[in-house]
């Protein structure tokens, strides 16, 4: 063991307790009690398919939160390494794009880095892909979180996105990355600009998703 890991023992991405040596990522207890998303036959919105890891609750999305707005960037690989599994069993015929949701230049300089693009970067190691830049966020919207409703999340979103070098995924299947799924509406308007602009097929990966009976606050 290097002295790094005896001052900073590594912890489950999760619940934030110490692993033992032959746990990776999440703690064995996180590992069969935290809530999985399963396979969805739920259809959203320009998608020919999706998956997440977990449902947005309880320790998910303390987990969600720390990474987002306390600076937790090495959970991204944690992230990564058990999605990127997830997505393999799911959609083993595979892709050709890894891409992601981006976040508007303004909240990326209050937040000090796009939680997503570190996201597929980390994906991009662990599946032996590249990162493709696709999408421009062009306006800076209000946050979904702050609005409920499907209808008003998908005119909050619309015309927030733009394309950029279409030709990089012309004809392929693209793997889109949020951290969040709510409602669909957000990687919903991004597949719909993907695809109008010539993409062949959009699929999601996300680190987490509500419930259709819950709402996210």
């Amino acid at each position: 063991m290097s002295l790094f890991d005896l001052l900073f023992p590594p912890r489950c991405v999760l619940c934030r307790k110490v692993l033992e040596h032959y746990e990776v990522d999440v703690c064995n207890h996180c590992r069969e009690d935290a809530p999985v998303c399963p396979p969805s036959k739920a259809k959203l919105p320009f998608l020919e398919g999706w998956c997440a890891l977990w449902y947005y609750q309880d320790d998910v999305r303390k987990s969600v939160l720390r990474y987002k707005f306390r600076n937790r960037r090495s959970y991204a690989v944690n992230y990564a390494n058990l999605l990127a599994r997830k997505l393999q069993e799911e959609f083993p015929e595979g892709f050709d794009i890894l891409t992601w949701v981006p976040i508007s230049p303004i909240r990326k300089l209050k937040r000090g880095f796009d939680q997503v693009e570190k996201l597929a970067a980390a994906l991009a190691v662990a599946m032996d892909m590249q990162p493709v830049r696709t999408l421009k966020k062009i306006r800076h919207n209000r946050p979904q979180s702050g609005i409920s409703g499907p209808a008003h999340r998908r005119a909050n979103v619309l015309g927030a996105y733009k394309v950029i070098q279409p030709e990089n995924f012309w004809g392929k299947r693209v793997l889109l990355l949020d951290d969040v799924i709510t409602t669909g509406a957000t990687v919903g308007e991004c597949a719909r600009m993907l695809l109008t602009a010539g993409a062949r097929e959009v699929y999601v990966g996300a680190v987490a998703a509500a419930r259709h009976d819950s709402k996210i606050k």
